[in-house]
């Protein structure tokens, strides 16, 4: 189905019937339909909601480029729309990032009774010392490319470089999307992660090149009480690797 908050069309899935709610928020350039397989764990004991964010999936984009707080703003819009007072909230990659950021706050119009991080972000990576030469290197290049007159000279070198950066996520983004996915990079949630107060399980591929198995063990020290399952062999979508070791998993801490 659709709805629509602050003039956005968004686009929402509901299964199950169960007595509480669970919140599925995506990661990254993914849809809704990417998250059925963790609605068909629990649907039987949850009413399961997931959604697209604006500017991913089928949902509209935003009007201009939304750092991480105002996809805060509007899952606190779209909770009181759907008029959901209770919630478990379950998080994928960038959308760990907003749980983060929502459990930081100290007041909500909703109450988030556990949380669930999937091979969340959130943990400013370590950069060796020829990454920080590469991102110097990017700058300086991007600086002399936006010279209209270098470009004026060399289009299609220009053209070329640029179509050859960053991370395939940003390079299928729009102009909006891929500020809004540059300001959720650049900024570190670590400090965040204390203030947490939830039952909180984190579930990690141990092979997770976006998020690496060091950000899980820092969002495990950090979060009080938070406990970390590690998926063996799984990479950044762990739930869709090993799906019935998966399964187990959530279960064992949601039903």
């Amino acid at each position: 189905m659709n709805i629509e908050i602050d003039g956005l069309n968004i686009c929402v899935k509901i299964t199950g019937e169960g007595p509480e709610t669970a919140v599925m928020l995506q990661g990254w350039g993914t849809n809704l339909a990417v998250y059925d397989l963790v609605a068909d764990c629990l649907k039987d004991k949850y009413r399961f909601v997931q959604f697209d964010f604006p500017g991913f999936g089928a949902s509209e984009e935003p009007k201009e480029p939304w750092n991480v707080d105002a996809y805060a703003d509007f899952f606190c819009k779209l909770m009181e729309k759907l008029e959901i007072n209770k919630a478990v909230l379950i998080g994928h990659s960038y959308g760990g990032r907003v749980i983060i950021k929502l459990a930081a706050r100290d007041t909500l119009p909703f109450e988030i009774s556990k949380i669930v991080l999937m091979d969340s972000a959130g943990v400013m990576p370590q950069r060796s010392f020829r990454q920080k030469m590469k991102i110097r290197r990017y700058k300086i290049l991007k600086k002399i490319f936006a010279n209209k007159i270098i470009y004026a000279l060399f289009p299609e070198l220009v053209d070329d470089w640029r179509s050859r950066q960053g991370s395939a996520d940003y390079r299928n983004a729009t102009p909006v999307m891929r500020a809004a996915m540059v300001m959720a990079v650049n900024e570190d949630l670590t400090d965040l992660l204390p203030m947490i107060k939830q039952d909180t399980l984190l579930v990690w591929g141990d092979v997770d090149t976006a998020t690496p198995i060091r950000d899980a063990h820092i969002m495990e020290e950090k979060i009080p009480g938070a406990g970390l399952a590690v998926l063996k062999g799984a990479g950044h979508y762990a739930f869709l690797e090993q799906p019935a070791v998966f399964r187990d998993i959530i279960r064992s801490f949601l039903v």
